[in-house]
């Protein structure tokens, strides 16, 4: 590559040396439009093969993971771990336990966790692992077991100064716990090589809901520096799990009528507006059946629309909360039609690239997940603090510190992203100001 870059030879070029990994190329380009310029434009990046660099993982990990079922058969997945760039200190992102997990998806998550925990301004690089390992039907101790086989070969690669691995999709609290237990007594050491572990053995308070209220505090400052607030908007959620039921409490805190949840298999209206006592009720009974939403709709006596999402549902904001690539451009048209002022990712990457184009065109308010979700990210970062000083955090510090990081993360993308006029491109934002933290430590370093 030359020292000045055009953007559709590297996009070329990347899908010559990465085939086949469509997640990876779009979050690649999504960011690779915004930062040409500025290489191009500052001499110091220049001959550097900084997108390069940044593009290519620092290693890639993949290893068998046999364990045995209750019947005694022997199933085989395949365990990754993604260590993308440790330029501004450890590797750190969560552990998906999924059946789609493979490469691509993981070094899309890995490439956007390194500029999203550049965000925040917290020394931590960015990494990405898991396992094709789909829980679902699976007894609590099949997946102790899988836990522990898994961190087998794991352990090799992890540590606090090393690789910080958190939780993802189906690895909550519980698989944490195993997973940590499986690390100490495997190495014979206690020392923060998870994070998201629970408060009794070194966790950090507001873990469970920091991604999740951290997108509400993202929005809170977006709405604000547009003359706008949460209080009284009418929003609109996918997802029923962690971040999509922390998210909608954290709104009706704030004053918003929050109507809808989803999962895979419908939609739920609730017209009359989620309370504490539902968000409680869809939380209690997904941890503890995994089923399907309708019977929470059936519960509240709320609407149910068999295979739908909520995108078109008339609303003032959109909070995307489940999983990649759920709101295509048809959806993001139905919003705009509908009057939706702002969509926020608390999912990565849901919003695809045409999606994302209608919002820019129709001057909505657009908070990109690498900004917008980072909040659990941070809070884990503040574990691996507490568990350096080995001192814990009130619950009332850890939030006060997840609002003050959040509205960071916030300035950072204004600062980058504004457009000169009322409207600020907070993705435009946020892939700058990562990028560049990444890249003057990238260039301090040297070549490696």
């Amino acid at each position: 590559m030359t020292a000045k870059y055009d953007f559709s030879t590297f996009m070329d070029w990347l899908g010559d040396t990465c085939p086949q990994q469509a997640e990876f190329h779009q979050a690649v380009a999504e960011v690779a439009a915004d930062i040409i310029p500025v290489i191009n434009d500052t001499p110091e990046y220049q001959g550097c093969a900084l997108l390069e660099r940044l593009t290519e993982p620092d290693r890639t990990i993949a290893f068998r993971v046999a364990w045995e079922r209750d019947d005694g058969s022997v199933q085989v997945n395949r365990g990754y771990r993604v260590q993308f760039n440790s330029a501004i200190g450890p590797y750190k992102g969560g552990l998906r336990f999924h059946e789609t997990v493979n490469l691509s998806i993981l070094k899309f998550l890995g490439f956007e966790q390194t500029l999203k925990n550049a965000l925040t301004g917290l020394p931590m690089g960015g990494g990405k692992g898991g396992s094709d390992f789909d829980p679902s039907g699976c007894s609590a101790d099949e997946i102790r077991r899988f836990c522990n086989t898994f961190m087998l070969e794991l352990h090799h690669h992890i540590g606090a100064h090393t690789d910080i691995p958190a939780g993802d999709i189906n690895v909550g609290p519980r698989e944490i716990g195993w997973l940590f237990g499986a690390w100490r007594r495997i190495t014979g050491r206690f020392e923060a090589a998870l994070t998201g572990k629970g408060e009794a053995y070194g966790g950090s308070a507001m873990r469970v809901e920091a991604t999740g209220y951290g997108l509400l505090h993202f929005l809170c400052h977006m709405l604000e520096a547009h003359a706008k607030s949460v209080d009284g908007q009418t929003i609109v959620i996918s997802g029923a799990d962690n971040v999509a039921t922390h998210a909608a409490e954290k709104a009706v805190q704030m004053g918003a009528r929050v109507i809808t949840l989803s999962d895979s298999t419908g939609l739920m209206i609730d017209n009359d507006g989620l309370t504490q006592e539902k968000i409680d009720w869809v939380r209690r009974y997904k941890a503890d059946r995994r089923g399907s939403l309708k019977a929470c709709a059936k519960k509240f006596k709320a609407e149910w629309h068999e295979g739908k999402t909520p995108w078109g549902v008339e609303c003032d904001v959109a909070l995307p909360c489940a999983t990649q690539n759920e709101l295509h451009e048809d959806d993001a048209k139905a919003l705009r039609d509908n009057g939706c002022i702002a969509v926020a990712e608390g999912a990565n990457m849901p919003c695809t690239h045409g999606a994302i184009k209608v919002f820019n065109e129709a001057g909505i308010l657009f908070g990109p997940g690498k900004a917008a979700n980072a909040g659990g990210v941070s809070v884990s970062g503040l574990e691996i603090s507490q568990n350096q000083r080995r001192r814990p955090s009130s619950r009332e510090v850890v939030e006060q510190q997840l609002h003050e990081l959040m509205r960071d993360i916030h300035d950072r993308c204004k600062a980058e992203g504004g457009t000169g006029n009322d409207h600020i491109n907070y993705a435009k934002g946020a892939n700058i100001a990562g990028f560049k933290k990444v890249a003057d430590a990238m260039v301090a370093q040297g070549t490696g």
